[in-house]
């Protein structure tokens, strides 16, 4: 019945939807309240049936406030209003009076425009003209620089020298732009400047090349010498005048240490050992071999502002003519020094100590006048060395003593290979050519092996291979010490070669005689077939047994049947080779003739007992 009763009341519905709703989710309603709470204080029956006249009467006194303010914005639209046509009015009658000044100022304006068009292109061709003057002249200060021959040569005349140099290649430039007029004066007057630059330049560089002491510390010199390649007549007179001064001055200095010597006395003056030819000669040789470099560097300072493919010709120049000074003293006294009466051994040491240091000055000033000079001192001293050597060859060659009896090499040949060991180790001292070393050989070996073989002839022939064999021996161990004569050696070592053939043939026979083995080597040579040996005269037992008696007797004293020859070499090596061959060919028969006792082939009676000892056990016992 109740819910019936809410279905028909609104007012009950109204109160059942405001009690369902949660305010508090609700923001109007909230911002409503307090509103509302501001001024309802007094919650009471008659305030309450006020309250809705009451908000209306706020609602009202709120639209005419808004009411009045809208008003008051109306009256100010309204001026605002008033003022925009006033301005309208006030820009017409400015655009008005602005189209008549317009129109009065067009032609003033078009003049100005000429005006202002005339002056940027005066303010532009200004502009050039200052480039150009900066670009293709010189200042009064640079002018002054370059023409003025009181004062000295200092960075900033090559920085004005540089730039007129400058100026006049790009004058060329100009030239191809159609300003030839302008060009060609400018380059005749850069060209001017040039000239009187270069002038002062070079006597300023010749005064300097007159006081120099070092190059190397002279930076202006260096760029001065650069600045003359544009006119090489002047690089050449001002290098020419550097080379006298340092001629002079490398001879001086030559001559002061020949004399003088170092400062205080140290290194002593080279003359003081003049007295020994290898060390005088070394001295000087090893001076100027010191000297070239220090002027090479000197000479490669002076021009390494030059351009690289002409500073190798300049310097070569440049020591060519520095050097020439020192060759009329150096010749001189080389020439003094070279004598046939100092002796062999001495002129091929100064003949090698020339070539070595010719070689090692050579590399630095190739083609000059000291090399010549030293190709034609090495040319005399080696001449003056191969005349003194055939000298004292053919002077002991005529003292050299026939073969003594013991058939070993006389003092002359000895006296020989002495002075052949002291040209060779003079040569030493430096570096030996094997073509030279050649050459001192065969000038001494070939007349003493052919003096040799002649007084050899004269012996007999065992005595001749023995003192021959004896003879290159000596000579072949003296060679061996020395460098490039392994051809010589070879030679010499075949020479022995066929002397030992020789004598061990010459021993094999004196043993064979000495043993009776002739007639059995013949016998066994000349063996018929079917033959036998045992019923041949000479290879029957007995006879036999005298042979193995002797044999039994050399196996004792292996040396007791050795030539009388054989015991005068001087090489013990030679001694044996020759014992070694001719016993070898005696025990080369002992088998031949033990393979035919113990041949039964040959009817002997029991073969063991004629020899009983085998081929080795005879080659251990010679042994």
């Amino acid at each position: 019945m109740e819910s019936s009763v809410e279905k028909a009341n609104p007012l009950a519905k109204k109160l059942a939807k405001i009690q369902d709703n949660q305010f508090e989710n609700d923001k109007d309603t909230l911002e409503a309240l307090k509103e509302l709470s501001t001024f309802f204080s007094e919650n009471s029956i008659r305030t309450r049936r006020n309250l809705r006249g009451e908000i209306e009467g706020r609602s009202l006194a709120i639209n005419q406030d808004i009411f009045k303010a809208f008003h008051q914005v109306k009256e100010a639209l309204n001026d605002v209003h008033s003022q925009v046509l006033f301005m309208d009015q006030s820009c017409k009658g400015m655009s008005t009076k602005l189209a008549a000044v317009k129109t009065r100022t067009h032609q003033l304006m078009s003049q100005m425009t000429s005006f202002q068009t005339a002056s940027n292109q005066l303010s532009m061709e200004q502009m050039v003209a200052s480039k150009m003057i900066e670009t293709f002249q010189l200042t009064p200060a640079e002018v002054t620089e370059l023409q003025s021959f009181d004062r000295s040569v200092n960075p900033e005349f090559f920085t004005a020298l540089r730039k007129s140099k400058h100026i006049h290649q790009q004058c060329k430039q100009l030239l191809q732009s159609g300003h030839q007029t302008t060009a060609f004066e400018i380059m005749e007057q850069m060209a001017s400047y040039q000239e009187t630059a270069l002038e002062r330049l070079y006597r300023w560089t010749q005064n300097q090349c007159r006081n120099v002491d070092s190059p190397d510390s002279n930076i202006l010199l260096t760029q001065a010498i650069s600045c003359l390649q544009d006119r090489p007549i002047l690089l050449k007179y001002v290098v020419d005048e550097y080379c006298t001064v340092r001629r002079g001055l490398v001879a001086r200095s030559f001559l002061d240490a020949l004399t003088v010597g170092g400062p205080y006395g140290t290194p002593r003056p080279i003359e003081l050992h003049a007295h020994d030819p290898a060390r005088y000669v070394g001295d000087m040789l090893a001076w100027l071999h010191q000297m070239t470099p220090t002027e090479k560097e000197n000479a490669q300072a002076l021009l390494k502002g030059c351009d690289k493919s002409d500073i190798g010709e300049l310097v070569k120049g440049a020591l060519s003519n520095i050097t020439e000074g020192v060759c009329r003293p150096l010749r001189l006294r080389l020439e003094q020094v070279i004598s046939p009466d100092i002796g062999p051994a001495v002129l091929h040491t100064l003949s090698g100590l020339i070539r070595f240091y010719l070689n090692t000055i050579g590399e630095v000033v190739p083609n000059s006048a000291l090399i010549e000079t030293l190709n034609d001192i090495f040319d005399q001293c080696h001449h003056t060395f191969l005349t003194s050597l055939e000298s004292h060859v053919h002077r002991l060659l005529e003292r050299i003593q026939p073969p003594s009896q013991d058939l070993s090499p006389s003092l002359g040949v000895n006296q020989l290979l002495n002075l052949l060991r002291d040209v060779l180790s003079g040569g030493h001292i430096v570096d030996a050519q094997a073509s030279d070393v050649a050459e001192v050989v065969s000038r001494v070996l070939d007349p003493l092996m052919q003096f040799i073989e002649n007084t050899a002839g004269r012996l007999p022939r065992a005595d001749q291979a023995a003192y021959t064999l004896n003879c290159v021996y000596q000579i072949h161990s003296s060679l061996s010490l020395y460098e490039h004569v392994e051809e010589r050696l070879e030679n010499l070592q075949g020479l022995m070669e066929n002397q030992l053939t020789l004598l061990s043939t010459e021993q094999a026979t004196s043993l064979i005689h000495s043993l009776g083995l002739g007639p059995v080597c013949a016998l066994l040579q000349n063996q018929n077939d079917g033959e036998l040996l045992s019923n041949i005269p000479g290879m029957d037992s007995s006879s036999l047994q005298s042979f193995l008696i002797k044999l039994d007797a050399l196996l004792g004293a292996p040396d007791a049947l050795q030539l009388a020859q054989w015991k005068l070499l001087i090489s013990g090596s030679h001694r044996k080779i020759i014992q070694r061959r001719a016993l070898d060919t005696v025990l080369s028969i002992y088998e031949q003739l033990y393979d035919a006792v113990h041949n039964p082939a040959n009817c002997y009676e029991n073969p063991s007992s004629i020899m009983p000892r085998t081929p080795q056990q005879v080659r251990n016992l010679l042994a």
